[in-house]
């Protein structure tokens, strides 16, 4: 025999127990989806606040770079695109380039050790050459080697590579601005965890070219919350229309 308790193709209404399990699940995905919703909502204050921050570190006055008594507590959080400015000797001969994509076409970064007079070094990315401009002899006037103040926005070590591609020291291929492998392959000594991306200060030779750092955050959190909410008023109202539906059918078998 056919249990036609539950059964709807012959238009009866489903049992109570039927209907109690499908309103259940229904309100337990309308919670789940209300959750990720509200949570998008909490990330979106994240980055709002965020870019906020960013935006007042970017735009203040300059202060001395973190000194090593510091260098522990410099994260993201507290310091990354901080207004920054160090002064000391560039070490010419210790340059390393980085392969970058920018607005201005393929090349390399050219990142550059700062000797600091109390012995420390930090690295600076003095900014973006072409390809053929790579070889430090094709754009001598730009190796500054006097004593000199560099100002920028502060930036957090890139360690081991991008997602695609590592990089290979010993290949002198390099991917990301990986501050401490530099150090490493250069043979420098009492380095800062960061580096400072160089302002659009025009260097001898007009190369390399400062200023190019892109600021941006990815913000969908908006777009998702109302994503989420709209998809649990759907379940909520499915649940509900499904309750009346077999009421009325209910009524309708009687």
């Amino acid at each position: 025999m056919t249990d036609t308790s539950s059964n709807t193709s012959d238009g009866k209404p489903r049992s109570t127990f039927a209907l109690a399990i499908w309103v259940f699940l229904l309100l337990l995905l309308t919670t789940l989806l209300i959750g990720l919703g509200t949570w998008q909502v909490e990330r979106l204050h994240w980055k709002l606040d965020l870019i906020a921050r960013v935006d007042a570190r970017v735009h203040a006055p300059a202060v001395p770079v973190p000194g090593p008594a510091q260098w522990a507590g410099v994260t993201a959080e507290n310091s990354e695109y901080k207004h920054v400015q160090a002064s000391g000797t560039f070490l010419n001969d210790k340059e390393t380039q980085v392969y970058a994509s920018t607005a201005l076409g393929p090349g390399y970064w050219v990142l550059t050790p700062l000797k600091q007079a109390d012995g420390t070094t930090i690295i600076v990315n003095r900014g973006f050459v072409p390809t053929d401009k790579r070889n430090p002899a094709t754009r001598a006037a730009g190796q500054i080697g006097t004593e000199m103040t560099v100002t920028g926005l502060l930036r957090i070590n890139e360690p081991k590579g991008t997602l695609l591609r590592s990089n290979v020291p010993a290949e002198e291929r390099w991917y990301s601005r990986d501050v401490t492998a530099i150090a490493g392959a250069r043979g420098l000594q009492n380095v800062a965890p960061y580096f400072i991306d160089a302002d659009d200060t025009k260097n001898p030779g007009d190369l390399p070219v400062g200023g190019l750092t892109q600021i941006t955050f990815h913000n969908s959190h908006l777009v998702y919350a109302i994503t989420w909410y709209g998809l649990a008023a759907m379940t909520l109202g499915l649940a509900i229309f499904l309750v009346y539906f077999e009421r009325g059918r209910g009524k309708a078998s009687r």
